[in-house]
């Protein structure tokens, strides 16, 4: 037996203003799109911004609904949607912002697993890595370079190949 450790790297900035120019209007463009999220249930407000190789962003926020399970994450309505109307382009970037109506998010959001794996299997499909970045409300930002980094070991279609 072996121990091994697995982890990873990723950058934090201070504020939104020491993102690149790129990466600030993507950021910013999350958190547009959170404004608009339906979160009756929860009061947590979720947007991401996808940006897509040709220039596009996609925008997405989480779509409550009474019966939980059926609600879907800023990230995949984001990410599926942009998979949807440009198949084939590949997925650069993604920006996550979250808020809350009950309390000031001041840490990073992390996507839930759900959407880690399925943010992960785009970035396996195309072949490179998406950068990821992820903001609260205020505070910090955390940037990956790959959405591996937060979903080490990944179930991918490797393991459904013969």
């Amino acid at each position: 037996m072996i121990k091994q450790q697995i982890s990873f790297e990723a950058l934090v900035y201070e504020t939104i203003d020491e993102l690149n120019m790129q990466q600030k209007d993507l950021m910013l463009k999350a958190v547009e799109a959170r404004k608009m999220a339906y979160a009756p249930y929860s009061n947590f407000h979720v947007g991401a911004a996808v940006l897509l190789e040709n220039g596009e962003v996609v925008i997405g926020n989480n779509q409550e609904n009474a019966s939980y399970p059926s609600g879907l994450c800023a990230e995949r309505v984001a990410i599926f949607h942009a998979g949807a109307k440009f198949p084939g382009v590949k997925i650069l970037s993604v920006a996550i912002s979250a808020t809350s109506n009950d309390y000031v998010v001041d840490k990073p959001a992390a996507p839930c697993g759900n959407c880690r794996q399925a943010m992960s299997e785009y970035e396996v499909k195309q072949k490179k890595p998406i950068e990821l970045l992820m903001m609260g409300e205020i505070g910090k930002i955390i940037k990956c370079h790959s959405i591996s980094a937060i979903l080490p070991l990944a179930f991918n279609s490797s393991f459904l190949d013969k």
